[in-house]
């Protein structure tokens, strides 16, 4: 009779080694990104010290905008709620690592069947002094019973560390999401500003088009000019009056963007009306490269994303290990309830520890390790694609705020000029001596050299805060 339990015993411990020997093995991926010392034509290695957006920012419309947003806006609001669901989710897992304890409350009604073991003892055994088991036979349980699974081999500690992960890449996420509604709502304004400039210039250069237009026709009447003169520049001025609303359109649309920005229903939008005069954020410096892993959202986003999904491959991994259970109940059980609470005699409890371990059907384990294997290196990519993606984008603003400078100091003396032209033509053809095409080439040149002007001057202030939020700032 030993050498039977001794012997299945034997073939139960054998089982769960070899299934616990067929675990699978962790495949990574190691080749990872190596970042430059410096920007490409940088030479700047100082500490980077973001600046919080009410600082960084000085136009006091822009703040207010700004401010309304990150209160209102509602992809935020949604991120906050992402937030407050992981961090649940963490106080979930915790929760699984300590032992689980109900209050039960229990009343049932069995009968065994005659033909049993159970059924066949109780008819003629006695339940108290005279009395036979009842067929039917009541039974009411008061006390408390417990479950826990102890977490050998680290599984329930790593899916918390996935969840815990999980929460701070959340926090990340709304981070970079406030970085894209500051970054969103500032070229917004300064679009709106752009535009609002860009009326002004057309409203002058209506002016001097009536204007000229006033002047041919008179000369029309004198004989000096032709009817197609007159034609000529009435086209061009009903085409710049053509412009001017659909001007007005375009910042319609652009205080459109910015109330579904703020969260709010449509409503004029205060802004800066000095626009070549306003004043640039103050410029940053880059630093290093290697600054990015730590200031960018979505870079330390991704790599919360990285420690997550490695957590959950070793908690897929330790699904192949036995399994330790402990299940346990302590209460008062009798068959009428006034009986339940006397004591020593209806005390019950009951202690039962097992060990578990899948052995047979084990492809479901195999699709879940594979699925979380591929999960840490589809997120170790993820992170390199960011890592790279922040540098790009730095690299590339960088460049353009070079690049600009130059642009602006061009364009501003084309402007010039050509403004200065504008002048001349009118007096030439006063006097006879421009054409009249000469006139509107001049107007269109001036105006065309004004407006590139503005669109510059805007992307200047685009690329100032591009390089911001591409350093990783607009949430702090």
């Amino acid at each position: 009779m030993k050498r039977k339990y001794l012997s299945g015993i034997v073939v139960l411990f054998t089982g769960i080694w070899l299934g616990s020997c067929s675990v699978p093995a962790v495949v990574t991926q190691k080749n990872g990104l190596s970042l430059p010392a410096v920007y490409s034509g940088s030479t700047d290695t100082a500490a980077v010290t973001l600046q919080n957006w009410r600082s960084f920012f000085t136009d006091t419309s822009l703040l207010s905008l700004i401010g309304t947003g990150l209160e209102y806006n509602h992809d935020l609001q949604a991120a906050m709620q992402r937030i407050q669901s992981a961090q649940a989710e963490v106080l979930l897992q915790k929760g699984l690592l300590a032992p689980t304890v109900n209050a039960s409350v229990v009343s049932s009604l069995k009968k065994f069947g005659l033909y049993t073991m159970d059924g066949a003892g109780n008819i003629v055994t006695e339940m108290t002094p005279g009395k036979l088991i009842p067929i039917n036979l009541p039974d009411y349980f008061l006390g408390v019973q417990t479950s826990w699974e102890v977490d050998v081999w680290g599984k329930l500690k790593n899916k918390k560390k996935a969840a815990l992960a999980r929460y701070l890449a959340s926090v990340e996420g709304k981070n970079l999401l406030t970085t894209q509604i500051v970054s969103a709502i500032a070229a917004s304004y300064y679009e709106l500003m752009a535009i609002d400039h860009t009326l002004r210039i057309i409203d002058e250069t209506i002016l001097i088009q009536e204007r000229a237009y006033e002047l041919v026709k008179v000369q029309k009447e004198s004989a000096v000019s032709t009817e197609l003169a007159v034609k000529q520049f009435e086209s061009r001025l009903l085409n710049l009056r053509a412009f001017r609303l659909d001007l007005l359109q375009q910042a319609k649309q652009v205080e459109s963007a910015l109330h579904i920005l703020t969260g709010k229903m449509p409503a004029p939008v205060q802004r800066q009306q000095q626009f070549f005069e306003a004043r640039f954020p103050e410029m940053l410096r880059t630093g290093v490269p290697s600054a990015l892993l730590q200031n960018r959202p979505d870079i330390r986003q991704a790599e919360w994303n990285v420690l997550a999904s490695n957590a959950e491959l070793q908690a897929a991994r330790a699904a192949f290990y036995p399994s330790f259970n402990i299940t346990g109940s302590l209460g008062f059980q009798a068959f009428k309830p006034d009986l339940l609470i006397r004591t020593p005699e209806s005390v019950a409890y009951g202690l039962l520890g097992g060990l578990t371990t899948p052995i047979i059907n084990r492809m479901a384990l195999k699709a879940n390790f594979q699925k979380a294997n591929a999960g840490q290196i589809e997120a170790f990519y993820q992170y390199q694609k960011a890592i790279l993606t922040g540098y790009v984008e730095v690299h590339n603003e960088l460049l353009r705020v070079k690049n600009l400078e130059e642009v602006f100091d061009l364009k501003n003396r084309e402007a010039a000029s050509l403004s200065q032209s504008i002048d001349i033509a009118e007096t030439l053809f006063k006097a006879g001596r421009a054409s009249y095409l000469e006139v509107l080439l001049t107007q269109q040149n001036a105006l065309q050299a004004k407006l590139e002007l503005v669109d510059t001057r805007k992307k200047q202030f685009l690329t100032t805060v591009n390089l911001y939020k591409a350093l990783g700032g607009g949430w702090q």
